[in-house]
């Protein structure tokens, strides 16, 4: 497995995860936030940004956390992936993880976002993370299954402790194989 995108709605554990998959796996993580969003919260531009998605896509491996469907018009994560991890997590789950997140890295910057962009929350994220499923999910699913994508639902903690168990056996089996 070299080609990981991870999807979900923010405070679902996606970045924690890609962080976990990348050490373990030894791929390259790439967090879509910290790529578009530009210092003091300024929306990225998508004629900078989408390139930069499009070239990490076409790489041979990677772990893409984040959606951004409008930086990959040609829909290259869905058909260059191994595997679409994609969070069903409860919109109240992710919301008092977000909340939680604001507490815990008050007025600093996360490793997954773009620099000068200190942890905080506004209504309108609140309203995001609430829609999301409804508003997000329609779009992942028609694309994956457009494309025939393999996707993962991640419901819960021990779903992600069992993907990265078996993910990291998988990647073992791999490496012995490929060096008797």
């Amino acid at each position: 497995m070299k080609r990981i995108a991870i999807m979900g709605c923010s405070g679902s554990g996606k970045s924690t995860l890609a962080r976990k998959l990348g050490e373990r796996l030894g791929l390259p993580v790439h967090h879509l936030d910290a790529l578009y969003w530009q210092p003091g919260w300024v929306e990225g531009d998508y004629v900078t940004f989408a390139p930069q998605v499009q070239q990490i896509l076409a790489g041979e491996s990677w772990i893409v956390d984040g959606g951004y469907s409008k930086a990959d018009p040609e829909e290259l994560r869905y058909t260059r992936v191994d595997a679409l991890i994609l969070f069903d997590r409860s919109h109240w789950l992710c919301l008092w993880r977000v909340i939680k997140r604001v507490v815990m890295h008050h007025g600093r910057t996360r490793p997954d976002m773009g620099e000068g962009c200190p942890e905080k929350v506004d209504w309108g994220f609140l309203r995001y993370i609430w829609n999301y499923r409804r508003n997000a999910w329609p779009h992942i699913l028609e694309r994956a299954a457009r494309h025939q994508t393999p996707v993962v639902f991640v419901r819960n903690d021990p779903d992600v402790d069992e993907l990265v168990a078996e993910l990291t056996s998988l990647a073992s089996a791999q490496t012995s194989r490929a060096n008797p």
